[in-house]
């Protein structure tokens, strides 16, 4: 069995004593090293059981959360950032508050190369909004890329069939 120092202090992965945050927990996130560091590769994450509440009306909002970035040094351990999406259950914020929220939480603690994120919300009122961010390193191509992606993310129109 490996120890906490060889698996880079990552504590929640295999622990079955953890317990879920009620609110809104960006301290849960936990990473490791990341051991390719010579190649460019996405890591994407889909969080198909992502709940939040609206901050006027208190009522809950279902998501998709898709969370894509290129790693450089660190990446993030996959139970603890379920744990930290778990957090957003009973916090208060508009859609796109909670896809930004998301994503400069995890540029904080990873510093990746690049990072999006991108909500997929359920209706309410017969509207779904579906927002989208992004952010490339600055002074690096990855900053280009960036904007690049922003630009063309949305060009191809989906079908919505699954809500």
């Amino acid at each position: 069995m490996r120890t906490k120092r060889e698996m880079g202090g990552v504590t929640l992965l295999g622990n079955q004593k953890v317990k879920y945050p009620d609110n809104y927990a960006p301290q849960i996130l936990e990473t490791f090293e990341n051991k390719h560091q010579g190649n460019d590769y996405f890591v994407k994450f889909n969080c198909p059981e992502f709940t939040s509440l609206c901050p006027i009306t208190g009522q809950p909002d279902f998501a998709t959360i898709y969370i894509s970035y290129i790693p450089d040094k660190k990446m993030v351990e996959s139970k603890s950032l379920k744990l930290y999406l778990f957090s957003f259950r009973n916090h208060g914020d508009f859609h796109e508050d909670c896809v930004n929220i998301i994503m400069k939480d995890l540029i904080k603690l990873m510093n990746p190369k690049y990072i999006e994120v991108w909500g997929k919300f359920t209706p309410r009122g017969g509207i779904s909004i579906d927002p989208y961010c992004n952010y490339g390193r600055p002074k690096t191509r990855w900053e280009k890329f960036a904007f690049h992606r922003l630009l063309q993310h949305d060009m191809y129109p989906e079908k919505v069939d699954n809500r």
